[in-house]
């Protein structure tokens, strides 16, 4: 499986677990195992706003394209990220962003 990525700037997460040809997406499941080779499924089939483009399945490899959320402290990995390849059974790993800055208060009366 080929996962494309198209990144978004947004605040929501995205969760994805794989089982074969079945993807959990924040906890909806995508059977995708009827998509024959050379078919595609267009993404206007898929009720789901994580799928941005159509799922095609060639060569026996199922391609498809999920928006990448971007929190504030996206990193440039994120940005501009690279397809996943023969992405493995289990979580699937997105870029990850810059750590969050965190800023020290300075105590009550100290000026």
């Amino acid at each position: 499986m080929r996962i494309n990525l198209s990144p978004q700037r947004r605040d929501d997460t995205l969760e994805v677990f794989k089982t074969g040809d079945v993807l959990t997406v924040n906890g909806e499941d995508f059977d995708l195992s009827p998509i024959g080779n050379g078919d595609t499924l267009p993404a206007s089939a898929i009720n789901s706003k994580w799928f941005f483009d159509k799922v095609d399945r060639s060569d026996g490899e199922l391609v498809l394209t999920l928006i990448l959320p971007n929190p504030f402290n996206y990193s440039h990995e994120q940005a501009f990220p690279v397809p996943l390849e023969n992405v493995p059974d289990g979580p699937v790993v997105f870029p990850g962003p810059l750590p969050e800055l965190e800023v020290e208060m300075a105590p009550e009366g100290d000026e």
